[in-house]
């Protein structure tokens, strides 16, 4: 099975790719219609084409097709690349600098910094002893059990990788599995609690989840700057309340039998000592001072830094604890951010901006379209790379239709206007969990093999769309960020 879908990926996927990427690298630049379109933003076009199929496809690594991104980039539509290619009478050209800046840019930095909190929590036991402490609230009533853990997801979630909190919790929802009868359907819904609970969590911050600090970077440079504690004032609350719907459906679908669950998280045995309060002391101020980012004034992405300086300074984060960082998903960000670069630099963005009437297109179409197909894209690919291909792309059409000469700028304000729009599709790509290959939590409840994939999509399409129609209505009318 997996020779056969080797065979299909490279033998016929990545042939088609590479054909529709040729075929639109190479056509005349009046192929796509657009009078002002020059050689170097036709290639960009190509560029982000070829990046798009990759990832919906995954021939190769998502993160792996970001590097190519981004190589190609240089080669290709950069001030230094190839001679031949990067002529100015192609068309203004991107500085290689900034293009390379994408591996430093200060969102990568910042969930560098959460990639490090997550690690030493683990290695000093910070997991086990909040997630004793946390599910300690709940007793021994299945239903209470099963908001527990949504809760206690939900919140992990909003500071550490999803993917990490799913497989930490598993590993705590294991014994109750275990002991739970092999006919109640409640097990398939604490199984499910998982990723439902570490895909809508990751709502609540800037770095619960790539989407998030993608719609911030992009927010930021458009000069729409949004403070840790303003996202979390206005999305923890829309967080909560999707929990609660999803607990209200795990319950319908999923009855307990059983009359009593009890939750045996064993003691951390992790060693106490000087390095684990250092540690603690630096986990709960990053945490502090990423709250209260309007006060302090300390941008989130410096104080991100902090744990790096911190924790290598006094010898605790080593240099083999470096090689658990999740280069794949800082890599992956990194060649999305080089596709928006690339689009800025070269003025391609705003030459689609002149070529579609965005201005002119009533708003709410604008809204539902751009929601609609980052969910749906979502499902396929992950909302990391799905956002990495929208937003650059929507932040200009946003940034359009808030001009004052714009036909619908006073809709669009009213609306939310550029945050609203943003930040509505980054909560779109985190609500899609349909399949067991949406996002990588789903992946390890299905693991568990409690879990059918029509269960998965039954309980994921009814979220997605209720969490849908709650964000735009959060974002737009209740709570928008102005």
């Amino acid at each position: 099975m997996a020779t056969q879908k080797f065979n299909v990926k490279f033998c016929v996927l990545l042939p088609i790719v590479l054909i529709v990427t040729l075929f639109l690298w190479c056509v005349p630049t009046s192929f796509f219609g657009i009078e002002a379109l020059t050689v170097v933003q036709q290639r960009v076009i190509a560029l982000f084409v070829f990046a798009a199929l990759m990832w919906m496809f995954e021939i190769i690594p998502n993160w792996t097709t970001s590097l190519l991104v981004i190589v190609i980039s240089l080669l290709t539509v950069s001030n230094k690349g190839i001679t031949f290619f990067c002529d100015p009478k192609y068309g203004e050209l991107v500085s290689y600098k900034e293009i390379m800046a994408s591996f430093a840019d200060p969102v990568v930095m910042l969930f560098m910094g959460g990639f490090v909190l997550a690690i030493m929590a683990e290695k000093y036991g910070l997991d086990v002893t909040m997630g004793r402490f946390l599910l300690g609230f709940f007793g021994t009533k299945p239903k209470m059990v099963l908001l527990g853990f949504l809760l206690v997801i939900a919140v992990f979630s909003m500071f550490m990788s999803n993917t990490a909190t799913a497989a930490m919790m598993l590993a705590f929802l294991a014994p109750v599995l275990a002991v739970l009868p092999s006919d109640d359907k409640g097990r398939i819904g604490l199984a499910l609690a998982i990723p439902v609970a570490a895909n809508l969590g990751g709502i609540g911050t800037p770095i619960g989840t790539p989407p998030n600090a993608t719609a911030v970077r992009f927010l930021a440079e458009a000069g729409y700057d949004v403070t840790f504690a303003e996202w979390m004032l206005r999305m923890i609350p829309y967080v909560l309340i999707m929990i609660l719907v999803a607990w209200a459906i795990l319950l319908l679908f999923f009855p307990f039998k059983s009359e009593k669950v009890v939750l045996e998280i064993p003691e951390s045995r992790k060693e106490k000592s000087w390095k684990s309060t250092v540690v603690w002391v630096t986990f709960i101020g990053t945490i502090l001072l990423w709250a209260t980012e309007s006060l302090t004034g300390i941008n989130s992405n410096v104080v991100a830094l902090i744990p790096l300086g911190v924790l290598t300074c006094t010898g605790i984060f080593t240099k083999e604890d470096i090689k658990e960082i999740n280069w794949s998903v800082l890599w992956l960000v990194a060649g999305g951010f080089a596709l928006g670069t690339c689009l800025q630099g070269t003025g391609l963005a705003k030459v689609l901006i002149q070529a579609i009437p965005f201005g002119s297109m009533p708003v709410l179409l604008v809204f539902l379209i751009a929601g609609l197909v980052c969910y749906f894209l979502s499902n396929f690919i992950s909302n990391s790379a799905t956002a990495a291909l929208l937003i650059p792309i929507l932040i200009v059409i946003a940034e359009g239709m808030a001009d004052p000469s714009a036909a619908n700028n006073a809709s669009f304000l009213a609306m939310g206007g550029t945050y609203a729009m943003i930040i509505f599709v980054a909560v779109c790509a985190s609500i899609a969990m349909l399949f067991p290959i949406s996002t990588p939590p789903n992946a390890i409840a299905s693991s568990t093999g409690l879990v059918d994939t029509k269960d998965m999509a039954k309980v994921g399409i009814i979220i997605g769309v209720i969490g849908f129609v709650l964000g735009f209505f959060w974002l737009t009318k209740l709570f928008p960020f102005v």
